[in-house]
């Protein structure tokens, strides 16, 4: 389907002098990715100190559970709402639907500021639990917490590797701003990617679990989102297997979804166990519109 002429201007960074509503839009979509920035820079603020554990006030609207308030179904749905918006936003038809409104160089701080928010609700929100697993004391709380920075490292590594400002919308934004088209973002397995296939989610599960005080609802919270992890990790090789087809299939056969998984679908996978997985997928046929919007997704910088 063609894109009208004002939106395609708005698109490509053209030139908007004279066209009020176009220029009033570019300014609009300036502001945001700009802001976008901003917002992710506070959301990680904010997420280090929840993740680390230990803050039992720490949201602006949290309140001290009692375990007669079934506190433990809302910090479910708070866990579980970011893990299935993350999800639902990445779905190539997702983007398909809303790139109606959102333009293409935009969906990537669009994607950015809505997991951002998600996450901010979830923190401010929380509903902590006096009641602990364990609680480390000592070297054991000293080990666990050197632990935890050095895994905040390892993510933003491995972020780095396929391109943080992909994750956050900048490069794309920042391309359109200066009426360039995005660069190309092609699969090239470097680094921690010859060892594993998810090692952003590793990372996150390593901060997720490296706690010294495993309280009721940071459980909760743990549970959920290691699922999560697992579950997302598996739902990518899928994704990416639909993408990009016989590239990936050899890299799955090649390097496993995760160390010490010797079986299963984050095992390595046969070459005929993923030519199954892709005919399975569930998802449009590859000479259909839709999949070309989804397949056009890697080289526009859809975050993974």
């Amino acid at each position: 389907m063609g894109v009208s002429w004002p939106k395609a201007r708005i698109l490509d960074g053209g030139p908007c002098v004279g066209i009020p509503g176009i220029e009033i839009m570019r300014t609009f979509w300036i502001i945001f990715g700009a802001g976008t920035q901003i917002l992710f820079a506070l959301t990680v603020s904010r997420l280090f100190p929840f993740l680390q554990g230990g803050h039992p006030r720490l949201g602006l609207l949290s309140g001290h559970a009692d375990l007669a308030t079934r506190w433990y179904w809302v910090d479910a749905l708070l866990a579980a709402q970011f893990a299935i918006l993350h999800s639902w936003l990445l779905l190539p038809q997702t983007r398909q639907r809303l790139e109606r409104w959102v333009p293409s160089p935009q969906y990537g701080c669009f994607f950015c500021v809505a997991t951002c928010l998600s996450l901010l609700l979830a923190i401010e929100t929380w509903q902590p639990s006096p009641l602990a697993l364990w609680r480390f004391t000592g070297a054991a709380r000293t080990v666990v917490q050197v632990a935890f920075v050095l895994t905040w490292g390892a993510l933003f590594y491995s972020l780095s590797l396929t391109g943080l400002g992909y994750q956050t919308g900048w490069t794309p934004w920042w391309a359109w701003v200066r009426g360039k088209k995005p660069p190309p973002r092609e699969f090239r397995p470097i680094g921690a990617y010859h060892i594993l296939r998810h090692p952003i989610y590793l990372s996150f599960l390593g901060l997720v679990w490296l706690t010294p005080i495993m309280s009721l609802d940071r459980a909760v919270l743990t549970a959920v989102w290691t699922l999560y992890i697992f579950v997302g990790s598996y739902l990518k090789d899928r994704r990416l297997l639909f993408y990009l087809g016989d590239v990936y299939r050899r890299y799955q056969a090649r390097v496993p979804g995760y160390p010490l998984f010797f079986w299963g679908p984050l095992a390595r996978v046969s070459l005929r166990e993923a030519e199954y997985s892709k005919t399975g997928l569930g998802l449009p046929g590859p000479r259909s519109p839709e999949a070309r919007v989804a397949s056009s997704s890697v080289t526009r910088g859809a975050a993974a």
